[in-house]
């Protein structure tokens, strides 16, 4: 996280970690005609991780290639609409894709641009979220509110380390909504998981006293997930949003995965009467 907007949608560094939409999950590996591909659409989604409702107004994407340090060219630069997104939600851009692309198709995206849509790359590539459309040309503009340098060609990256490389079958992601601006530390390679604006708090931050008490091991290493409270119709689902398993649990009980591929899912629930989600990653 480079800036943040307050929910005016005013620049101002003082609002401490609050109010903050930042880069939350990128594929690359959609449009194309490749066995394997899972997705028929490249994508980028956007979270807003504070704790307050924000406005992004006038804010733009870019992107480009992992090796290049010029300036990025004008056809990729993407206008974003007004963006106003609650605490925990998301908002999913639908970018390269072609009429003979394979694989599956994205959940309903919130904006599908018709010009200056982003072919990123499956592997590599550089990915920014901007104040303006002024062309970013090094790794500390100041009109970069975030950005993401992924694969090991990246030559920008927030932090001592580029994100992981992903693949067309695997997306980065945050790992439990951490931005320490360290792209190295903060994403993960996985299942990909596209989430749209209406997919509620389906997102990897948690917010309050019911969602801390939810999932207590985010990234589960022994094919159990453990539950902080007793949750009631606990649903995981999978990337294509179908409910693979359901329980209901006690305080400090666990479900067995040992059945689930590694990957990324969603666990909702019910606790103290209140619904709530969480982001899950399987080792």
């Amino acid at each position: 996280m480079r800036k943040i907007f307050t929910v005016l949608g005013i620049v101002c560094a003082s609002v401490a970690m609050n109010a903050q939409i930042v880069i939350n999950e990128v594929y690359g590996g959609g449009g194309g005609t490749s066995a394997g591909i899972v997705l028929n659409q490249d994508y980028v989604e956007l979270i807003n991780k504070g704790t307050s409702s924000v406005t992004l107004t006038g804010a733009y994407l870019q992107y480009s290639s992992a090796t290049s340090t010029s300036a990025v060219g004008a056809s990729n630069i993407q206008a974003l609409p007004n963006i106003t997104l609650n605490p925990g939600q998301t908002f999913l851009i639908g970018e390269g894709t072609t009429t003979t692309s394979v694989g599956a198709a994205l959940p309903t995206v919130d904006f599908a641009p018709t010009t200056n849509v982003l072919n990123m790359s499956a592997t590599a590539g550089k990915i920014f979220l901007t104040s303006n459309n002024t062309p970013v040309a090094s790794a500390t503009d100041s009109n970069i509110i975030d950005f993401v340098g992924y694969g090991s060609t990246a030559v920008w990256f927030e932090g001592t380390a580029a994100a992981p490389a992903p693949s067309n079958t695997t997306s980065i992601s945050r790992t439990n909504g951490v931005d320490t601006n360290n792209n190295g530390a903060d994403f993960t390679a996985g299942t990909p998981t596209p989430q749209n604006s209406t997919s509620g708090t389906l997102a990897v931050s948690d917010f309050g006293k019911e969602k801390s008490l939810f999932v207590k091991n985010t990234f589960v290493k022994n094919n159990e997930i453990v539950f902080g409270a007793n949750a009631k119709d606990v649903k995981v689902f999978n990337m294509f949003g179908q409910v693979i398993k359901t329980a209901s649990v006690k305080a400090d009980g666990t479900l067995n995965v040992s059945d689930l591929a590694k990957g990324n899912y969603i666990v909702t629930g019910t606790v103290n009467n209140e619904a709530v989600s969480q982001k899950i990653l399987k080792d």
